[in-house]
Formats: C-alpha cells, sequence, structure tokens
C-alpha cells in the first residue's frame, strides 16, 4: 500500500505580511497621490472656465456700457458693501444668466466654498469675512475714487492688463500683494488671471509676487497697473 501524502498548509511568515504590507502602503500612496493631483487639475481647469466666463461677460458689458468696464467695488478694505450695480460682481453675472451677487445674499443664497457656481473657484476656501468671492478685480481698475469707471479702448496693451484673478475671498479686488487682499496662488502654486481682453493664463505665484507684493520690474506678460493718464497713482503695497 502507498504511503499516505500528507498535505501541509503552509501559513504565510510575519517577514512576508510585513512586506505584503508595505507594498500595500507604497501602492496606496502612489494612488492616493494621483488621484490628489487629478483633482487639482481639474479644480484648476474648472477655475479657468470659470474665468473665461468673466472675461467674456467683460466685453459684452463692455460693448453695452459706452466702453467702460465695470468698477472694482471696495479695495484694501473687506467687502462690506454689495449694492452698487456698477461693481462688477453685480454688473456681470446677468450676462453669463445669473444674478447679481446682491441678489443671492438677499435670497440667502451666498455663494459657499465648493459650490458649483461661476463665483467660486473649486480650490477655495473660506477664511474669514461676511462674504465669500474669491474671484478678485484688479485693484488698479475702475476704482470709486474716479469720476467715472475706466474705458477698455483707453487701456494700453489691454491683453497684458489683469482683470479678474484668483483672491481670498473676503475681497471683491486684489493685486499681488505682502497684505491679505493678495492674488491666491492656490493652485498647486500656482494663480490663474483672467485679462481685460478677455483671455486667461496661469502663473507660478512667485513670478506674479504672491504673498510678498509685485516684483519690481514687473513681470513680463502681465501687469497690474492700468497705464491710462490721469488714472489714480495710488500704489497699493
Amino acid at each position: 500500500m502507498a504511503a499516505a501524502t500528507v498535505n501541509a498548509r503552509r501559513g504565510f511568515t510575519l517577514m512576508e505580511l510585513l512586506v505584503v504590507l508595505a507594498i500595500v502602503t507604497v501602492l496606496a500612496g502612489l494612488i492616493g497621490g494621483a488621484v490628489e493631483q487629478a483633482r487639482a487639475e481639474a479644480n484648476s481647469a474648472r477655475c479657468v472656465s470659470n474665468l473665461r466666463q468673466w472675461g467674456a461677460a467683460l466685453l459684452l458689458y463692455v460693448t453695452d456700457n459706452q466702453g467702460y468696464v465695470p468698477r472694482r467695488g471696495q479695495g484694501v478694505q473687506q467687502l462690506g458693501q454689495i449694492n452698487r450695480p456698477t461693481d462688477w460682481f453685480n454688473a456681470l453675472p446677468p450676462y453669463l444668466g445669473d444674478q447679481p451677487y446682491q441678489n443671492l445674499v438677499a435670497q440667502n443664497a451666498l455663494p459657499q466654498p465648493g459650490q458649483n457656481s461661476i463665483f467660486v473657484c473649486p480650490s477655495a476656501t473660506r477664511s474669514g469675512g461676511t462674504y465669500f468671492l474669491p474671484y478678485g478685480m484688479n485693484m488698479y481698475l475702475s476704482q470709486w475714487d474716479q469720476p467715472n469707471p475706466d474705458k477698455l479702448n483707453a487701456i494700453p496693451a489691454p491683453d497684458e492688463l489683469a482683470f479678474l484673478a484668483d483672491a481670498p475671498g473676503q475681497y471683491s479686488s486684489t493685486v499681488p500683494s505682502a497684505l491679505p487682499y493678495s492674488v491666491m496662488a492656490r493652485h498647486e502654486g500656482r494663480a490663474n488671471v483672467c485679462f481685460a481682453d478677455g483671455h486667461v493664463a496661469s502663473f507660478d505665484g512667485s513670478y506674479l509676487g504672491c504673498g510678498v507684493g509685485q516684483p519690481s520690474p514687473a513681470a513680463p506678460g502681465i501687469r497690474w497697473q492700468t497705464l491710462i493718464q490721469g488714472d489714480p497713482q495710488t500704489v497699493f503695497p
């Protein structure tokens, strides 16, 4: 009679389990990093899409208003006054099929972080303030201490003048600065900017001077001062 064979089942050793666990951990980290990178890229693309729509709305508004650009809203102060119809956040949304910002506030429908809204950059978070407006108009453009807003056809090289950019959320206007109203580089260290001719571009935050102030001399391809004769000469730090 043939000898009986014994099928012994050998379990994993502790060392083998540790190796498998290490491999799984590395793979999870790689997958998680790829997912986060994809999410960040998607958010930036949505932000660029929002800004392109704002740029299109600007050009339509200018056509309907004798060439005038809407007002910037408040400058270095946090946004508190929202009832002026010519401020950009009230004047432009109807051209995009949306309501003026003041109407949304009156309806208790204030845009919030993560909301699918033309007013909201998908990467923006709230950091205080009464209102949440994570895009800001160029602080030098159509200031309220001017008797009239700026005219688009008076702007030298409008394709180099910033119109709207990623902003912290408490302000309606922005500029690269060391102060809290600075342009925000929240897309993997980059900031998205819409220009006065309607096109949109992405810039490294250090190139713009986000959080430190505008570089001197100015970074090629983008400027914040309007260069319009007669515009206020205030320099925002």
